[in-house]
């Protein structure tokens, strides 16, 4: 599946327009985790729990969104999104969001 933030995909041209696609993904960390990174968060510094826990809910979304996509038969999905939302303390939604094509070569 090809998935770009363009709206368009170099060397093909969009045959059909299948449909707005998204995935998305609320994860937290246990008590454990917020406490050692409240902790890191007054010494400063990377907050490497937090940015895997992101990276993690990125890619569930991601691949979400590609399973919609192949579910409508599209090719690509164009102009790509992602978005983060608080849900409540210590819990973040990662959206991705675009819109499912089928190609045709040039």
């Amino acid at each position: 599946m090809i998935v770009v933030n363009t709206d368009f995909v170099p060397g093909y041209e969009i045959e059909k327009v299948l449909g707005l696609v998204w995935g998305s993904s609320i994860k937290a960390k246990h008590l454990g985790k917020d406490i050692k990174m409240t902790f890191k968060h007054l010494v400063g510094g990377e907050l490497a729990d937090y940015t895997q826990m992101l990276e993690e809910s990125r890619k569930v979304a991601l691949n979400r969104m590609i399973e919609k996509a192949k579910s409508l038969g599209a090719d690509a999905i164009i102009n790509a999104r992602f978005t983060t939302s608080a849900v409540m303390s210590g819990a973040a939604e990662i959206m991705v969001y675009g819109t499912a094509v089928k190609l045709k070569s040039r």
